[in-house]
C-alpha cells in the first residue's frame, strides 16, 4: 500500500525564490498547453513531449528549470486528460483541465533517483550546467527524518507560505480479520452515525468551527474589497486571508483524521460498512420545495469524500474490512418493517407510517445498512 509522509522544510530566501521561479515556469507551460487544448489541439503525451525543445527555443528561461520538472508537467496534464476521456466514455459532460492560477503553488515533483539526502538536508537540483547554471542547487532542511525508501519527492507550499516535502513510500498491508460489523451513515448534523450488532450507537461529530472561520473570512474579504487593488493594505489582507483559510483547512483535516482513526483503530469491530454518499447527491429535485431549509441543512465543511478516502487506507493498515454499500433509499427505508417512504432532508426524525417506528434519521439509516451488510459479510447471519 502506498503511503505518504509530509515533512516541513526550511529554506533560505534565495532558495525559496528559486523554487517560486521554477514553479512559475512549470505552471506557465502547463497553462499554455491547457489553452491549446481548449483551442482544439489534439492530445498525445508522447508527441507533446517532443515539442519541449521548441518551447525551450521560444522561452530560453526554460533551460534554467530542472528538466525532470518540465517532463512532469506533461505527465500531470496527461493524467488530467485521461480522467477527462474516462468521464466522456461514461456518458458525462466534463470540462477540459483548468488553468492553474498564479496565487497557487504548482507542485514540483522530483524523482527519487536524482535527489541527494544528507541526514536531514535535502538537495534539490536546478537547470543548467557549468557557467550557464543560473541558480545554485536548492538546499532544504527537513524538520523530520524522511523514510528510508521513497519513490519521489513533491515540494509544495501552503497558504501560510510554509514549504513541505512529501515522500510517498510502500508499506505492507495487514491481513484482513473478519469479525463483528459496524455500519455508519454519513449524515448532516453528525459526520457519521454508526450501529453495531449489539445495537450500540456511535455518534462521531465533524469539524464544528467552519461557520466561525467563514464569518472571519467574510470580514477579511469585506475589508479587502474596500481597498484599492495592489495597495499595501490589500496585499496585507490577502496574506491574512490565506493564513486563516489554511488554518481552517488544517483544523478540518485534523478532525477528519481523528474521526477516521477512531473508526479504524479504536473500535473493536473488524468490518466497517459505509455508504457511498456524496453531498452532491443530497440536493435533488424532490427537496426543492424546501429550498431555504435545505440550504441550511446541507451546508457543512466536513469533507465526506476526504473522510472516506482516509478510511480506505487506515482500515487497510489496521487489517479491518471496509465495505461500501449503495446509499440509495437507505434513509427512506424503515429499519423495523422495510417500508419505504419519502424523507426530505429537513426531516431529522424517521416516523414510519406502517409500524409506527420513531427513530433518528441517521440511526435508522445505519441500522438498515447494518442489515444490508449481512448479505455480503462472511460472518453475517
Amino acid at each position: 500500500m502506498l503511503l505518504c509522509t509530509k515533512i516541513k522544510i526550511h529554506l533560505t530566501d534565495q532558495d525559496a525564490a528559486t523554487l517560486e521561479w521554477m514553479q512559475g515556469k512549470c505552471r506557465g507551460l502547463y497553462n499554455w498547453w491547457v489553452m491549446k487544448l481548449r483551442d482544439g489541439e489534439h492530445w498525445n503525451v508522447n508527441a507533446c513531449k517532443k515539442t519541449l525543445a521548441a518551447s525551450r527555443l521560444h522561452d530560453p528561461e526554460l533551460n534554467d528549470v530542472y528538466g525532470k520538472l518540465l517532463a512532469e508537467v506533461y505527465f500531470r496534464l496527461d493524467g488530467a486528460m485521461q480522467a477527462f476521456f474516462r468521464r466522456v466514455a461514461n456518458g458525462e459532460t466534463p470540462g477540459l483541465p483548468r488553468v492553474r492560477p498564479r496565487h497557487c503553488f504548482f507542485t514540483l515533483v522530483y524523482p527519487a533517483m536524482y535527489l541527494k539526502i544528507e541526514g536531514k538536508t535535502l538537495l534539490l537540483p536546478t537547470g543548467g550546467r557549468g557557467a550557464k547554471k543560473r541558480f545554485p542547487t536548492v538546499v532544504a532542511t527537513l524538520t523530520e527524518t524522511p523514510p528510508a525508501v521513497f519513490k519521489e519527492v513533491a515540494i509544495s507550499r501552503d497558504g501560510r507560505g510554509d514549504y513541505y516535502a512529501s515522500f510517498p513510500y510502500q508499506v505492507e498491508e495487514q491481513p484482513q480479520q473478519h469479525g463483528q460489523v459496524v455500519a455508519f451513515d454519513l449524515g448532516i448534523k453528525t459526520l457519521a452515525t454508526g450501529v453495531n450488532e449489539q445495537g450500540r450507537v456511535y455518534a462521531i461529530g465533524g469539524f464544528k468551527g467552519a461557520r466561525w472561520y467563514n464569518r472571519q473570512l467574510d470580514k477579511i474579504r469585506a475589508k479587502r474589497d474596500r481597498c484599492k487593488k495592489k495597495s499595501r493594505r490589500y496585499i496585507h489582507l490577502s496574506k491574512v486571508y490565506k493564513r486563516v483559510s489554511q488554518k481552517k483547512r488544517n483544523k478540518q483535516r485534523d478532525s477528519l483524521h481523528k474521526a477516521s482513526h477512531l473508526i479504524s483503530h479504536t473500535l473493536v469491530e473488524r468490518t466497517v460498512v459505509v455508504g457511498d454518499l456524496s453531498q452532491r447527491q443530497m440536493v435533488i429535485k424532490e427537496h426543492q420545495e424546501r429550498n431555504k431549509a435545505l440550504n441550511r441543512a446541507v451546508y457543512n465543511d466536513w469533507g465526506l469524500y476526504t473522510f472516506t478516502r482516509m478510511l480506505v487506507y487506515k482500515c487497510q493498515l489496521s487489517g479491518k474490512e471496509l465495505v461500501f454499500l449503495d446509499e440509495r433509499s437507505t434513509s427512506k427505508m424503515c429499519s423495523g418493517c422495510g417500508t419505504v417512504q419519502p424523507m426530505p432532508l429537513y426531516k431529522r426524525t424517521y416516523c414510519c407510517r406502517n409500524c409506527g417506528l420513531v427513530m433518528d434519521r441517521d440511526e435508522n439509516a445505519a441500522v438498515v445498512r447494518r442489515f444490508g451488510a449481512y448479505q455480503i459479510s462472511p460472518t453475517g447471519r
